[in-house]
Order: structure tokens, then sequence, then C-alpha cells
């Protein structure tokens, strides 16, 4: 009887065992798991002609599994690089799928002139959710731990600056598309573009040269972390124990698949877009969501361990990234392969995106955040979300 008994235990630990095995192995690979299969599904699907709203659906979810892949790479470098150039890491991994994702439906303005409206709204939702949604979520978490977390003035004050002289710059060709021919706003965007490049130049110079201390965690936060007990375990993530090259290697495939499956979005999404009788514009929250969904999860992990520092980084910087190498970026594609594009936005697009710069300053300016103000960003998100649908 006693030999049954420690049989039917001994089967229960092996099964307990191997439940908790594959547990751990479906949480940290999901997101390749979901990548492929939803990948492969929509690949087979867009040339099998099945629906579109299927093949988008599939594609989207794909495109964001991957991307919080490449974010997970990402982080490892980043961990391993340390800051500020860590941050700047995620930033640009970011900020690649999105250009990808923006240029492949570019491309469909060949055939959809609403295209190039979706890419406008792309860009500036991007910095939109950013700022918003990003920071705001991570702000209200964070806050709800800890009820403030504190992080370096600095690094906020820095960045709101740039933010304003880069939404300014914005506003030339949009105000010259009023009562001025399309040549004019059409040079006037490439001349702003040009000028992006060289004030991120000097921001990048700014970051990782003359004033990195701007860009570190404060004295008081890393006493707090310090403070902060975390229980080492052992880490078996495959991309953990690969080296930066290798790293690098699979980060760049990944990419690549990214940048084939974008165009499928880009044609399938389009098409959704119409017959549901959404806004172009809404298309391009859409695309902000995907590619924004790996720092969010970044970032969300990152407050939740008392790293507002981290989350100050990325969300800011991904913001500034979004708009000082996105439009350049996607405004020379479109000379090289002849699509009409300028960099016009709408009045509610400049609105919402000065209104988000002071939000973004008033509740960072102090070194301090708390849960309110992170409700603040995710009130005002909500708000553009609801107005963009509709506008």
């Amino acid at each position: 009887m006693d030999s049954q008994v420690n049989h039917f235990e001994e089967t229960k630990e092996e099964i307990v065992e191997i439940v908790e095995k594959n547990a751990d192995f479906f949480r940290d690979y999901w997101d390749i798991i979901f990548g492929l299969i939803f990948g492969l599904a929509a690949i087979y699907m867009y040339h099998m002609h099945y629906s579109v709203l299927f093949t988008a659906v599939a594609t989207t979810i794909a495109i964001g599994s991957i991307s919080v892949t490449i974010s997970e790479i990402a982080e490892i470098l980043a961990h391993r690089i340390g800051e500020p150039f860590g941050s700047l890491i995620l930033t640009f991994s970011a900020v690649v799928v999105e250009i990808l994702i923006l240029f492949m439906v570019l491309r469909e303005a060949v055939h959809n002139p609403d295209a190039v409206t979706t890419v406008k709204s792309g860009i500036i939702s991007a910095f939109i959710v950013d700022l918003n949604a990003l920071l705001g979520i991570a702000m209200f978490v964070g806050g709800l731990f800890y009820k403030e977390q504190n992080h370096n003035e600095d690094t906020s004050s820095s960045y709101t600056t740039v933010l304003f002289v880069s939404a300014a710059m914005l506003l030339v060709p949009s105000t010259l598309s009023i009562g001025h021919t399309h040549k004019a706003v059409l040079d006037a965007s490439i001349i702003i573009s040009v000028l992006l490049v060289v004030f991120y130049i000097f921001i990048f110079q700014f970051q990782t040269r003359t004033h990195i201390d701007f860009f570190k965690s404060t004295y008081k936060e890393r006493i707090l972390r310090f403070k902060k007990k975390h229980k080492e375990v052992e880490d078996d993530y495959f991309f953990e124990k690969r080296s930066n090259l290798v790293n690098g290697i699979f980060l760049g495939i990944l990419l690549g698949f990214v940048g084939f499956l974008s165009e499928i979005f880009a044609s399938n999404g389009m098409e959704v877009i119409k017959n549901f009788g959404l806004s172009a514009g809404f298309g391009g929250i859409v695309i902000a969501l995907i590619t924004a969904t790996p720092e969010l999860f970044t970032a969300i992990k990152a407050a939740r361990n008392n790293q507002i520092q981290r989350v100050v980084n990325i969300a800011m910087g991904a913001s500034t990234v979004s708009i000082l190498i996105t439009v350049p970026v996607i405004m020379f594609l479109s000379l090289i392969f002849g699509v009409d594009i300028t960099m016009d936005f709408t009045p509610l697009q400049i609105g919402a995106l000065l209104i988000t710069i002071i939000l973004a300053w008033k509740t960072t300016d102090n070194g301090e955040t708390n849960y309110l103000e992170g409700l603040s960003h995710i009130m005002l998100f909500l708000s553009y979300v609801v107005i963009e649908m509709f506008y």
C-alpha cells in the first residue's frame, strides 16, 4: 500500500514538473511561437486570397509578437551595454519596425491615396502612443506599487525641449500648406527633414558623449533599487546565452521577416479600413500601437521594478526618434520611389502633438511621477483615439 502511495506521489511530482517546464517554455517563447504560427498563416492566406480581414488580423498578431522578440533581444543587448546606449538600442529597434510598416503602407499610395493619410497619422500617432499610452500606463502601474517614483529631471527637461523645437519645425510645412503651392510645401518638407537629421546628430552627441549623466538614474533612485531585494535565478532564455554578434544576426533576420509581413499588412490593412468605413487616420493609430507593444511591455516591467528612469528614457527617446528619424526617412523613401507625400499635418495632429509635449513636461519636470499623472496621459490618449476615429 505504501509503495503504491509513494509511486502515486512520484508520478504526481513528475506531472507537475513537466507542466511547470512547459509553462516556463511557453512563457519564455510565446512571442516566437505566435509570431511564426500567425506569420506563416498570414502568408498562406495572402497567397491563397483568403479573407483580407483574417489575413490582416493574423499579420497584426504576427508582427506584434515578433516585435516583442525583437524587443527582448534588444533589451538583452541594452542591459549588457548599459545606459544611455541601452535605451537607444531599444528605441531604434522599435523605430525600425515602425519605418518598415509605414514604408510598406506608403507604397500602397500608388493604388490608394488614403495610404498617405495613414502614413502621416502613423508618424504622429507613434509620438502620441509613446508619450501618452506607454509613458502613462508605466507611470500609472509604477505609481500604484510605489506611490511616487523618482527619475533624473534633466532627462525630461532635455527631451521636452527637443520635442518642442521638433514640433515647431513640423509646423513649417503645415503652415505653408495654407495659400501656397504644393511644390512649396514639398520643398519645405524636404528642407525640414534635412534640418531634423542635423538636429538629431547633435542630440545623439549630447546623449552619448557630452551629457551622458543627464540620462542616467538619480542617486535617490539607485538607493531605492539597491534596498529592494531580488531573488537571483538562472536564466535559460535562448538569447540570453548568445553573444552580441549572434543576437545581432537574429535581430536582422527578425526585422527582415517583419518587413515581409508589413507588405501583407499594408495591402490587406488598407482594404480592411476601407471596407469597415474607418478613417485612414485611425489606421495610423493601429500601426503605432503595433510598433509600441514591445516597448510598452518593457516599460511596464521597468516601472514595476521601480526603474522609472528607464521608462522616461524609452518613452521620450522613442518619441524623439519617431519625429527626428522617421520623418526624414519616410520623406527620403518617398522621393526614391516616386510617392507624393508632404509633411503637412492636420490641425488636430499638430494640436495633439503640442498638448502631449506640454503634459509630458508638466508631469515629469520635478523628477517625480505618480499614478494620477500616468492616468492623465492615458485619458489624453483615449480622447485622441476617439476623435481620430471620426475626424
